[in-house]
């Protein structure tokens, strides 16, 4: 038994042996099932907003309080955005179906924005308390260099002179963002 999409459609395949009634039963669960992982993989803005709060709880001592983390469709050259300013969070919807800690590392990332709207060490300090974020800007690094995509140079180390955000209209408004 299995289920994949096909465009707008799902399509649930059961040995034909089954009785109709058995057939209804597992097509209910399969779709169930197939429901619950991709709301796992493509969580909502509540979800993602959770998320951060927790994530801020756990690893920057609950001090970065965001009024709204949110999904965009409009980041084709950054990770996530934030205005420190007003507190909002945006994620690019480039991020959905990634692992759950590359996420997470976003998330960190943004939020740490919250405190410290620069990249200097001590931004990378707060960033660093996501045990997994070394891992996780490894492998959005993989993402972009395979995409093609502007490689992020204010990673921790990096020189301090080099505009990671090119200019753009993000960063003269106060924006900042993982690039990528």
């Amino acid at each position: 038994m299995s289920a994949y999409r096909d465009g707008d459609k799902v399509v649930v395949m059961v040995p034909s042996r089954l009785s109709k009634a058995e057939e209804e039963q597992w097509i209910a669960t399969i779709l169930e099932r197939l429901e619950e992982r991709e709301r796992k993989r493509r969580p909502s803005d509540a979800d993602l907003e959770s998320r951060a709060r927790e994530l801020s709880r756990r690893f920057l001592d609950g001090r970065a309080d965001p009024v709204s983390v949110r999904w965009v469709d409009n980041q084709r050259t950054r990770w996530g955005s934030c205005t420190p300013d007003d507190g909002t969070i945006r994620l690019s919807t480039r991020l959905r179906g990634m692992p759950g800690w590359v996420v997470d590392y976003v998330l960190v990332h943004e939020l740490a924005h919250l405190l410290i709207p620069g990249h200097g060490a001590d931004f990378w300090e707060l960033v660093g308390n996501y045990p997994k974020a070394d891992r996780a800007r490894g492998y959005l690094e993989g993402v972009a260099a395979a995409a093609h995509l502007p490689m992020e140079a204010d990673a921790p180390g990096d020189d301090p002179g080099k505009d990671a955000h090119r200019g753009d209209a993000l960063h003269r408004d106060q924006r900042y963002g993982v690039a990528g």
